[in-house]
Order: structure tokens, then C-alpha cells, then sequence
């Protein structure tokens, strides 16, 4: 399984609670923290959630 790479971009001000929780979710919260993660399907259905507050990167 390939490894991914997700960096918070943009801030949760103004978001939805469901979408600061799937960025906690991540290991994220901040902008510029970086967490790395195994690809599945549940881990793209969170980031399909939150794609316009990260950028990801294969590992």
C-alpha cells in the first residue's frame, strides 16, 4: 500500500465542525503541519471532504 503525504494550506476559520474534525482526524489543525498516512478508500473519502484546505503528495 503507497503512502500519502497531507499538509494543511488553508485555515478552518469558517469551516463546518464535520470538516475541523476530519482534519483532526488527519493529525492536522494548524497551516503548514504535515501528517503521512497509508492510502485506503476511507482515507480518500476524508480527504474528497477537506480537499480545498490540504494538498497531498504521494510519499
Amino acid at each position: 500500500m503507497s503512502s500519502v503525504r497531507i499538509t494543511q494550506v488553508r485555515s478552518t476559520i469558517g469551516q463546518t465542525d464535520r470538516h475541523i474534525g476530519t482534519l483532526r482526524a488527519l493529525g492536522l489543525g494548524k497551516i503548514g503541519r504535515t501528517s503521512e498516512h497509508k492510502d485506503s478508500p476511507v482515507l480518500q473519502g476524508m480527504l474528497r471532504q477537506v480537499n480545498h484546505l490540504v494538498r497531498v503528495e504521494s510519499a
